[in-house]
């Protein structure tokens, strides 16, 4: 199965979006189509689950960067970021722990859940048994949260999310990992 029908399963995109992608695409090119045919959201669903986690993160980081964030955001931002860094247990399970203590109720919130659910385990840390997250969780955080951050500023909501594509749009022609690595 290719990754863009991989993705698109996983991420589950509208059926108008489905109709637009065949998978012999080549990523950047299924995310410019949805994008050109107004899909943004199933564009973003797609170039989310693309992009290996960690770039998935980094995107995520950098359309926060510019952002009038409140303190609660700049946190969560700030825990995405330190995993980006050093992507090790500690700094993905501090990041799980803020995102759990916010409710995902926050832009912040989602960034650190983003980084959160990359990897080990969803279970709290006292539990032996690991409850690994679904290999697509950490894209739909991110997703979550670019809605978030366009949200901060509402009359501009879709010019924004669609502005938020084209660094990811760089890190995928820069990416060439599967998508879902780390």
């Amino acid at each position: 199965m290719s990754g863009i029908v991989q993705a698109s399963i996983q991420m589950e995109l509208s059926e108008q979006a489905n109709a637009l992608l065949r998978s012999e695409m080549a990523a950047p090119v299924a995310v410019r189509a949805l994008v050109e045919a107004g899909q943004v959201q199933d564009a973003l669903k797609l170039i989310a689950r693309l992009l290996p986690k960690r770039y998935a993160v980094a995107w995520l980081c950098q359309c926060a960067r510019d952002q009038a964030l409140n303190p609660e955001d700049r946190a969560g931002a700030s825990l995405a970021e330190k995993w980006v860094r050093e992507p090790n247990e500690s700094n993905r399970r501090a990041a799980f722990e803020f995102a759990n203590a916010g409710g995902y109720k926050s832009a912040g919130a989602w960034l650190a859940a983003a980084a959160g659910w990359s990897g080990g385990s969803m279970a709290p840390a006292s539990q032996a048994t690991p409850v690994p997250p679904p290999d697509h969780l950490t894209a739909c955080a991110v997703v979550a949260g670019i809605n978030m951050l366009a949200a901060l500023v509402a009359e501009t909501f879709e010019a924004r999310r669609v502005g938020f594509i084209e660094p990811a749009m760089t890190l995928l022609n820069a990416g060439g990992t599967p998508a879902g690595g780390a």
